[in-house]
Formats: C-alpha cells, sequence, structure tokens
C-alpha cells in the first residue's frame, strides 16, 4: 500500500509540471507574387474553324472542277469561278477571325440597329434601277461583280436580335407570350420582304433560326407544335400560288413523270450521283458538267461531288456536317450564359440546316428551293456572312467552360442531370 501510494504522488508531481510549449507551426509557404492563375480553358474550339476549313477546300476544289466548263464558254478560260471562290474564301476566312476576336456578348448592343438597316435594304432591293435583278430574282445590291444579298445578313441579324429579345423580356416578366408575339411579327415582315424577291430558301432559312431560337429559349411544345404547324400551312399555301413553285414541288414528288421539262434537273442530279458509284469517275472528268445540270457548281454542287469522288466523298462531306452540328451544339450548352446558347444554337443550326435542305433538294427528297451548301457552293456575301456568324459561334466556344465529370452523391450511382433549358420562360 505504501509503494501505491508513493507511485500516485510521484504521477501528480509529474503532472503538476509545467510543460515546455509547443513549438510554433511552420508559417505558410507563400508563393513568389506574379499574375494570377486563369483556369484552363477547353481548347476544343478550334475543332470549329478546322472543319470550315476543310469544307472549303473541298469546295474549292470542286468549283473549279464544276465551273470550268461554264466559265470556258462564258469567259474564255477556265479560272474565272475558282478565282473569284479563292478571294471570297479568303474574305470569309477574315471574317470569321474577326469575329471570333469580338466579345459575342456586343453584338447584343447592335441587334436591334442591324435589323433596321437589313430591313431598309431589303426594301431597297426591291426598288427598280436598285436593286439587281438576275434570272428574274431581285435579291442583290452593288454595281457589275461588287454586289451583295441583304437577306444573307438579315439571316445574322434576325437571329442576334431573336436570341436578345428572349434574354431581356424573359429576365424581365417571364411570360412567353410577351416573346413570341413580337417574334412573329418581326419574322412575318422581314419574310415577306425576302418572299417578294422572290426568295422562298431564305425564307425557310430565317422561320427555321427563329423557330430554334423559341425552342431553346424555353417555349412550352404545345405552343412550339402550334407555331410550327402555322409554318407549315403557310409554306405549302405559298409553294402552291406561284405556277413555278407549283412545277417544283410537282416534280419532287415524281422526278421522272416529266424528266425532259418540270424534272429535269433533279433527274440529272440523280443520274450524275448514280454515276459515280463507290469511288466516282475521277476528279474533273464529270460528264453532267458540260452542260447536262444547271447550277453545276452553285446549287448542285454536291451532285458533282458524287459523280467525281462517289459515295466517299460524298459520305466525307456529311461527316464534316456532322461533325460541325456535334461542335455546335457542345459551344452551346457550356456558353457562358443564355445568350451564348441561344446565338450558338441559332449558328449551329443555320450552317446544319441550310446544309440539309441543299443536300435534300440534289437527292431528291426535298423540292428545288434554291439554297447553296455552306461552305461548298460558289457563292460570295453568303460565303462571307456564313463564316462571320460562325466566327461568333468560336467565340461562344472560346469562353464556354471545359466540360467536368460529376462526382457520384454518397450512396447513388450517378447524379441526376436534369433539364438542361427549362420549358417555362425564365431567365
Amino acid at each position: 500500500m505504501t509503494d501505491l501510494l508513493a507511485a500516485r504522488g510521484r504521477l501528480q508531481e509529474r503532472h503538476a509540471r509545467p510543460r515546455p510549449p509547443h513549438p510554433p507551426p511552420h508559417p505558410p509557404r507563400r508563393l513568389p507574387p506574379g499574375p494570377a492563375r486563369t483556369p484552363r480553358r477547353d481548347q476544343r474550339w478550334i475543332a470549329l474553324p478546322a472543319v470550315v476549313a476543310v469544307l472549303c477546300g473541298i469546295g474549292v476544289m470542286m468549283v473549279l472542277s464544276a465551273s470550268s466548263v461554264q466559265a470556258l464558254r462564258s469567259y474564255g478560260g477556265p479560272w474565272v469561278f475558282f478565282i473569284r471562290q479563292v478571294l471570297w474564301v479568303a474574305a470569309g476566312g477574315l471574317a470569321l477571325f474577326l469575329a471570333a476576336k469580338v466579345d459575342y456578348r456586343r453584338w447584343r448592343k447592335v441587334a436591334v440597329r442591324l435589323l433596321h438597316l437589313c430591313a431598309a435594304m431589303l426594301v431597297l432591293v426591291l426598288i427598280p434601277g436598285i436593286g439587281v435583278s438576275v434570272g428574274g430574282s431581285s435579291r442583290w445590291l452593288g454595281v457589275g461583280e461588287l454586289r451583295f444579298q441583304p437577306s444573307e445578313v438579315t439571316k445574322l441579324a434576325l437571329l442576334l436580335f431573336a436570341a436578345d429579345l428572349i434574354v431581356r423580356r424573359t429576365e424581365r416578366d417571364g411570360q412567353q407570350a410577351v416573346l413570341v408575339r413580337p417574334l412573329i411579327l418581326v419574322t412575318g415582315l422581314i419574310g415577306l420582304l425576302v418572299m417578294l424577291q422572290p426568295d422562298m430558301g431564305t425564307g425557310m432559312i430565317l422561320v427555321l433560326l427563329v423557330m430554334v431560337v423559341l425552342f431553346v429559349g424555353g417555349v412550352p411544345m404545345a405552343r412550339m407544335m402550334g407555331l410550327l404547324a402555322g409554318w407549315g400551312a403557310g409554306a405549302v399555301v405559298l409553294g402552291l400560288l406561284e405556277g413555278y413553285r407549283r412545277a417544283r414541288l410537282l416534280a419532287f414528288m415524281n422526278p421522272w413523270e416529266d424528266p425532259l421539262n418540270t424534272g429535269y434537273q433533279i433527274a440529272q442530279s440523280l443520274v450524275a450521283l448514280s454515276t459515280g458509284h463507290l469511288s466516282g469517275v475521277g476528279l474533273g472528268a464529270s460528264r453532267a458538267k458540260w452542260g447536262f445540270l444547271p447550277n453545276a457548281h452553285t446549287d448542285f454542287i454536291f451532285a458533282i461531288i458524287g459523280e467525281e469522288l462517289g459515295l466517299i466523298g460524298t459520305v466525307l462531306v456529311v461527316l464534316l456536317f456532322a461533325a460541325f452540328a456535334v461542335f455546335g451544339i457542345r459551344a452551346a450548352l457550356r456558353a457562358p450564359d443564355r445568350f451564348g446558347t441561344l446565338v450558338a444554337a441559332g449558328v449551329t443550326t443555320w450552317v446544319v440546316g441550310q446544309a440539309f435542305i441543299n443536300l435534300g433538294a440534289v437527292i431528291g427528297i426535298l423540292p428545288v428551293t434554291g439554297v447553296p451548301l455552306p461552305f461548298v457552293s460558289f457563292g460570295g456575301s453568303a460565303l462571307v456572312i456564313t463564316m462571320a456568324a460562325v466566327g461568333i459561334l468560336v467565340n461562344v466556344a472560346r469562353q464556354g467552360a471545359p466540360a467536368r465529370r460529376p462526382v457520384p452523391a454518397p450512396g447513388r450511382d450517378r447524379v441526376p442531370t436534369g433539364r438542361l433549358f427549362p420549358l417555362g420562360a425564365g431567365g
């Protein structure tokens, strides 16, 4: 017992002694002063201009092949359309580069003014002596070879106006009717001016742009179906009113019923495509371009691609447009704000939708509307404006957030993503 008491006393004495202070913790490591680090951006936006560059390269090559005979007959040399196409591609490349450098949000400030300017130019086109008429259509402004189509600029202006209007109105009061009605009214007035030229193909693209922006903006499906039914009925009525449009519609249904008259162009296009087989007859060896296929280097250049490069060439072109659609949708999903999402979705729809309409007419599943194949068909202002729009899309993609892998919640296999775009009109 005495030993236990002594041990207890020594233990209490030990705990009563003052303990030496703990050594101070190491100070935090200080980094040398320097510029603030910014998060790495997703560099896959480079795929967008790369796809456009490949399509433009194919276009330059095929324009030279498809237009050489007509250029030789009309101008005495096979290089006329080729040189013009190279110059337009260079101008379009510069427009794409400059548009990609400008913050896409700045376009909101000029959207309304740009649309007013386009409406004024569409009116000037219809005035005899001011508008340039070619082939029965008055679509151009300018002198000689220096002319452009105001309707091409109108596509970009209407897209920017629609995206800006949706963002402003939904942030303010969130009522779908407030944003649908003015857009339908403005689109109807612009479409009327375009149809007076007449240019039904461009009118279809304008309606398609507005419908996609409304859908992505959150308009309910019931209202979208009503708008789609209304626009579709209007398109059918306009197609049946004019004799040449009615003939195109009937020829589309059965081109072989009158292959030497109303169905001639579609029939010759199908003949050219079928001649190419798998690998084509060879670059420059087309027979259709010798006067058999009208508009061989413009609206029906895809038929020459199928004849000279075969199924391999046509599939390559289709895959390039499919890749553009994928990259454009990804840019829209990762846009920094709602305006960027709407603009990116609109530009992607513009390019891919126009390509679908053109390819559908060439292979005979859609009526002929005179819509060129983006980046491939011979063109001037259409090519430059489309590439400028792609530059805006590239700017949205550059500023978009990189993709991040979602972290699963505890006890769950995955995290539900929910809706990307709500079906309300909230901001």
